[in-house]
């Protein structure tokens, strides 16, 4: 009975420490996506700014144009 005991404890704190580095895996990769949105939603802003600068220089030369 003491050697099914001492298994088990040995089982459960193998489990636990696979559970704490999936979990450690789990937050990196977390933060590693967070990193990534945060740089996508940058971009994303960027790029709208680029198109609205865009479309004020199009509209500028359409207007020169037509004088």
């Amino acid at each position: 009975l003491q050697l099914k005991v001492k298994a088990y404890k040995r089982q459960a704190e193998e489990a636990e420490e696979q559970a704490n580095t999936n979990l450690s895996k789990f937050r990196k990769v977390q933060h590693e996506l967070d990193e990534a949105e945060e740089r996508a939603d940058i971009a994303e802003s960027q790029v709208n700014k680029l198109r609205a600068k865009s479309r004020d220089i199009g509209a500028k030369q359409k207007m020169h144009d037509e004088e």
